[in-house]
């Protein structure tokens, strides 16, 4: 079985750490690559960058009709839709399947994520995905995307946003809201006691439990297969 991931943004060294995370949590026979558009933003951070990383997601799925299923690995699910109509297998965004492993672990659950002008395009993902109930609250922690790989306060920052998030909304579960916060799952859980989800690792799994399932997106309805611009071969 072949998983392909892909990050929206453009930094390579956040697509490295993705892909190290997804390879983490595949069983044998498990080949995961982690690629990125080599035009998209650094960073995905508004609802600009969401509009201008779509395209370049598309392409990477459309090159690649040798994988069997496909990651999104943006907490937007950028392009998420679109790429179910493109691809031949099934298609995961980290938002929604960080979302609904969390529905599993308890009554509600809490989203950290990056900056504050993210939190009502996550609302809105809740709603969307059927989990608005279930999602009690999302806090941003004002930790910059870029930042969580350089900045030394960065970890005592997210913790402590997680810990007041818990606190305030009675949750039984923490959603870290960036793909970049992947590295941080298990020293917050520890930290925090309870169940930390990181959606990279969610939305792999699920993709493979999708595949050896036979399961991929249906095609007689919204997500026929559309005709190709150029753009996307």
């Amino acid at each position: 079985m072949r998983i392909l991931v892909v990050n929206p943004n453009s930094t390579g060294s956040m697509t490295e750490a993705i892909g190290a995370h997804a390879r983490a949590v595949v069983g044998p026979g498990v080949s995961v690559e982690a690629v990125h558009p080599p035009g998209s933003p650094a960073s995905i951070e508004s609802h600009t960058d969401d509009v201008l990383a779509a395209p370049g997601v598309l392409a990477e799925i459309a090159r690649r009709p040798d994988v069997d299923g496909f990651v999104v690995a943006c907490f937007g699910d950028p392009g998420l839709l679109a790429a179910r109509e493109i691809a031949s297998g099934p298609v995961v965004g980290i938002a929604e399947a960080g979302m609904r492993t969390a529905c599993y672990l308890g009554r509600s659950f809490s989203v950290v994520t990056t900056l504050h002008r993210t939190v009502g395009h996550i609302r809105d993902l809740a709603a969307g995905y059927g989990v608005g109930r279930q999602c009690a609250g999302v806090h941003a922690s004002g930790v910059a995307v870029l930042d969580l790989e350089t900045d030394p306060t960065a970890y005592v920052r997210v913790l402590t946003t997680a810990r007041a998030a818990l606190a305030a909304d009675g949750s039984d579960s923490l959603v870290l809201g960036c793909a970049g916060m992947a590295d941080l799952t298990g020293r917050l859980a520890a930290d925090l006691g309870v169940p930390v989800v990181d959606g990279v690792a969610a939305a792999t799994t699920e993709v493979e439990r999708l595949v050896r399932l036979g399961l991929a997106t249906g095609k007689t309805g919204e997500f026929a297969t559309p005709r190709l611009p150029a753009l996307l071969g």
